[in-house]
């Protein structure tokens, strides 16, 4: 049994991701607040704010975990607000923290016990995880950070089979761009790629299920933008 572990699957590129895997055969388990939509995958209610979360999921997930061959752990979810360094309170950026980079860290720790060779842990990151801009304080700093974890895994595994990576979107066409994209700004967004277009969700989905398909990428950033156009 291959097993995709992956979080925030109820919509945009966790969703897309989701049914990628289970194209391939794959059992997947979706760690999120809302129901994934399709009937196939399994649901575990959680919220990855909260510090304890794992406490109550371990009797659901330990029995897959164990009979799982392969193990891909994708990490999706991720919180993102409209916040400057000068206006953002340290327990404001802890609950961000705690979404973007303690739940990624507490879910390593759960399931890389369980990996055999030729499992996978995959982040998704941003564009903001190589720059900045202004107005996403809390995210750019913690997507910099997921960065950082990957590469210290990749170290940290050398010699278990187990390979690492982070998928960088640039502008896809899901629900947390248009919460924080205006759609009379959207043409301009659009405008931003090489292509002029955003980027499908299966696009990044695909780019995932490759990523989690070939050990020599490990320790890699790749850059999913369509080329983005910088001004």
């Amino acid at each position: 049994m291959k097993c995709l572990l992956i979080t925030g699957a109820s919509a945009g590129i966790g969703l897309h991701t989701a049914g990628r895997f289970l194209r391939e055969g794959y059992t997947v388990i979706n760690l999120s607040r809302r129901r994934c939509p399709v009937d196939a995958v399994r649901h575990i209610n959680c919220d990855l704010s909260q510090p304890g979360f794992l406490e109550h999921l371990s009797p659901q997930l330990s029995p897959m975990l164990r009979e799982a061959e392969q193990i891909v752990l994708v990490h999706n979810a991720a919180r993102m607000e409209k916040d400057s360094a000068i206006e953002t309170p340290s327990n404001a950026f802890r609950q961000v923290l705690e979404v973007n980079l303690v739940a990624p860290n507490s879910l390593n720790y759960f399931a890389i016990p369980f990996m055999k060779t030729g499992s996978s842990i995959l982040f998704v990151g941003s564009t903001l995880s190589e720059k900045a801009v202004p107005g996403s304080y809390s995210y750019v700093v913690t997507k910099h950070a997921g960065i950082g974890m990957m590469r210290a895994i990749t170290q940290d595994l050398a010699g278990r089979g187990i390979h690492t990576a982070c998928i960088c979107p640039g502008f896809t066409d899901t629900e947390m761009l248009r919460a924080h994209v205006p759609a009379e700004a959207m043409d301009s967004v659009k405008g931003m790629s090489a292509f002029d277009r955003l980027i499908d969700p299966d696009e990044i989905a695909e780019c995932l299920y490759w990523a989690s398909c070939n050990p020599v990428i490990n320790g890699a950033v790749i850059h999913a933008n369509l080329g983005q156009i910088e001004r």
